[in-house]
């Protein structure tokens, strides 16, 4: 880290009273250095990141950190804060905060600054050398590594006077000292037990007992949600008292910069395993057979003395593990302690997101050829028997029969992937077979969505039942796919299939029976819900519905005004941001106004997530607006009687759209609307800090912001 830190990025009296403040005062240096070119773009995604997850760590630690585009080079700051600042950790405020900044696409950079900083700060004396460091330049000595923390400290009682009375004066007339109190110094700065985050309590159990031949041997994964900071400070943690105990301990971290897979031969030796983990180890049945700990990540950086002491009984007892099934797919992705009804919606999701694929080409050919054709394209022969290149009928009848064989897999690629997001690859046979029977029986998507869910269910009992060692080689071959692709099909033939075709029948039916102010209310509602979260579940939620409808070879008249309804919601939320910020500006920060740009695009080509920014940014006064514009575009398009064949493509699909006029003008009026409301929120707020002509905010406790120069104002509060 030697050209990332140098004494001016250094605050050792750093004042600010919240995260966000505390934040700016460390990137003003990086912007006086340079190395932040847009003080506001950055304090923006800086805001961005802390909003993902608290970058608060135990032991009286912050590191707020981002990528950004605005950062010319992998930089950190250091702040020191007498009175602690909140950063989310368990055990209270921060007073050492480190702010990280790299340049966008610097993804190797910016992890092996975490990491390294991360493995520093399980270091006892480096964390109590930077309290009670009396200089910049000592401070940023000892991040970059230049001095050791017994350097420093032997330094500071080189220049200390000798009594303490004179090294209470010096301390007061000293330039160099940006606030530390002298009490500070090196004779008092040993940390209590409470301040240092990792306690090395590695004595008793884990040296007890007789000495072998070789050192007892561990090896151990750890990771964390982030994959960052914990995941690095438990290996350093567990590293550290393993040499304390006299044990041999290899960890391997699985971080957000991918994992170098221990060496087999390593695993094979070991006399025990630790797995210190917030999220699902990956590749497991590498230690099955082994004695294991298994806890959570903040264990192995508390209390590694313990864990280690624990294997090393287990071990002595001769417990071991049995081989553990591989995690799912949404397992591996998923949080711990995650309740049914997330993993329920994580499940249809997967299918979900396998499916969208196949809907958007499959929609967009049949449009082609309805386009081409007429809508007379459906009566056409097989161009197999009957094609002429340069007739466009042909073409036409082209495109609309390879939509309709992509539009085939619809139903098995959703029950297919639901079952592989519950039961991984083995859940594939029986879901597709399941799938397939669903269109067969004309039960369509909830036919689908039952067997998704049937087949995982199915595959996961199976893979529990106990079978002799011979035959675990072709269960996932034979056994699997047959036993679990009969049941399935049985429930669905047999069972439960005319029900759900019944009541697929009966949905249709109500669909095609809306008229008046019902289809004015739905058009309404699927509106609210496209605009509500952006591109997440509720939106999904409406878009999946609007899909189905026309994800048949014939659909109804009412399934395509859903469609254009659904489309037309979603494509206001960014049109809107991107006219507010070209009538007003001067409400909008400089970030916001060059988002405001690509919004233009993301809005006419149906990408509602191009509106994120502006939400996460001010959520309170965007997302209502949003709302309320896609409420009045989808009640407006289904009273215009608006109908869609394509799933997807925005204003590029206007001509394969319906009463394409009135259409426009449904979204029209919901960008109209929505903008206004926007523009009237925020201009009861004031102008953007950092917009031209804007004034100074107060900040989150009523105080008014410090004085400086134009270029330093607040941004917008997150």
């Amino acid at each position: 880290m030697s050209e990332m830190i140098t004494a001016d990025l250094v605050d050792l009296d750093l004042s600010a009273e919240t995260k966000e403040a505390a934040a700016r005062a460390l990137a003003e240096r990086m912007a006086a250095l340079g190395r932040v070119t847009d003080l506001a773009g950055f304090l923006a995604d800086v805001a961005t990141r802390e909003a993902q997850m608290p970058t608060g760590l135990d032991g009286g630690i912050g590191i707020p950190h981002c990528r950004s585009a605005h950062v010319t080079e992998p930089t950190l700051a250091f702040g020191r804060s007498a009175a602690g600042i909140d950063f989310g950790a368990a055990d209270g405020p921060a007073d050492l905060v480190f702010l990280i900044a790299a340049p966008t696409g610097a993804d190797d950079a910016h992890l092996t600054i975490l990491s390294a900083l991360a493995r520093q700060l399980m270091n006892a004396e480096f964390t109590a050398a930077l309290r009670s460091a009396a200089d910049t330049a000592t401070a940023a000595a000892l991040i970059r590594g230049d001095v050791t923390p017994q350097q420093a400290a032997a330094a500071q009682v080189e220049a200390a006077p000798p009594s303490g009375e004179a090294a209470s004066s010096s301390a007061q007339t000293s330039p160099a000292d940006d606030g530390a109190p002298a009490e500070a110094g090196a004779p008092d700065a040993a940390p209590t037990p409470s301040e240092a985050p990792a306690p090395k309590d590695t004595t008793g159990p884990a040296t007890a007992g007789p000495t072998p031949e070789h050192p007892f041997r561990i090896v151990a994964v750890t990771s964390c949600p982030t994959g960052i900071a914990h995941t690095y400070m438990a290996a350093e943690s567990l590293e550290n008292a393993g040499r304390e105990a006299g044990v041999e301990l290899v960890v391997e971290t699985q971080g957000s910069a991918g994992f170098t897979r221990l060496d087999p031969a390593l695993i094979a030796a070991a006399d025990g395993v630790i797995l210190a983990h917030d999220v699902p180890v990956r590749d497991k049945d590498r230690f099955a057979g082994k004695p294991t700990v298994d806890v959570g990540v903040k264990a192995g950086i508390n209390r590694p003395g313990e864990l280690i002491a624990e294997i090393r009984q287990k071990a002595a007892r001769g417990e071991t593990t049995a081989p553990a099934a591989p995690g799912t797919p949404v397992e591996r992705t998923g949080e711990p302690g995650e309740g049914y009804g997330t993993k329920l919606r994580k499940w249809l999701m997967s299918g979900v997101s396998y499916m969208v694929p196949f809907v958007a080409a499959g929609g967009l050919l049949i449009a082609i050829g309805f386009a081409l054709g007429g809508y007379k394209v459906n009566k056409a022969p097989s161009v197999m028997d009957h094609f002429v290149w340069t007739q466009t009928d042909s073409w036409a009848a082209l495109m609309f029969q390879i939509g309709g064989v992509a539009f085939a897999f619809l139903v098995p690629v959703l029950a297919g992937y639901i079952a592989y997001g519950i039961a991984d690859r083995p859940g594939l046979v029986p879901g597709f077979v399941g799938g397939s029977i669903a269109l067969t029986i004309n039960a369509g998507f909830l036919g689908g969505l039952a067997a998704g869910l049937i087949s995982g269910a199915v595959v996961t009992a199976t893979q529990r039942v106990r079978i002799p060692q011979a035959l675990r080689g072709i269960m996932p071959v034979v056994v699997i796919p047959l036993i679990s692709s009969a049941v399935v099909g049985f429930l669905m033939f047999v069972v439960i299939g005319k029900p759900i075709a019944t009541a697929q029948k009966g949905m249709t039916d109500w669909l095609s029976g809306l008229s008046g102010a019902n289809a004015v209310l739905l058009g309404a509602l699927l509106g609210l819900m496209m605009c509500f979260d952006l591109g997440g579940p509720v939106n999904k939620v409406a878009y999946t519905f609007a899909t189905a409808g026309i994800a048949v070879s014939d659909p109804s008249d009412s399934a395509m005004k859903i469609m254009a309804a659904v489309m037309a919601a979603g494509m206001v939320p960014p049109l809107a941001m991107a006219l507010a910020t070209t009538v007003r500006g001067r409400l909008f920060t400089e970030t916001e106004r060059e988002n405001g740009k690509a919004a233009w695009v993301l809005g006419a080509s149906f990408i509602s997530e191009g509106a994120i920014p502006f939400a996460a940014a001010d959520p309170l006064r965007v997302i209502p607006s949003a709302m309320a514009g896609g409420a009045l575009t989808g009640a407006l398009s289904m009273a215009f009687g608006a109908t869609l064949r394509a799933p997807h493509g925005g204003v590029f699909v206007v001509p394969l759209i319906g009463n394409p006029f009135l259409y426009l003008i449904a979204v029209a009026a919901g960008v109209c609307a929505s903008t206004a409301l926007v523009v009237a929120l925020k201009t009861l707020r004031g102008s953007a800090p950092g917009a031209p002509g804007g004034k100074r905010e107060k900040d989150e406790h009523g105080q008014a912001a410090r004085a400086g120069s134009a270029d330093r104002e607040q941004p917008v509060a997150a």
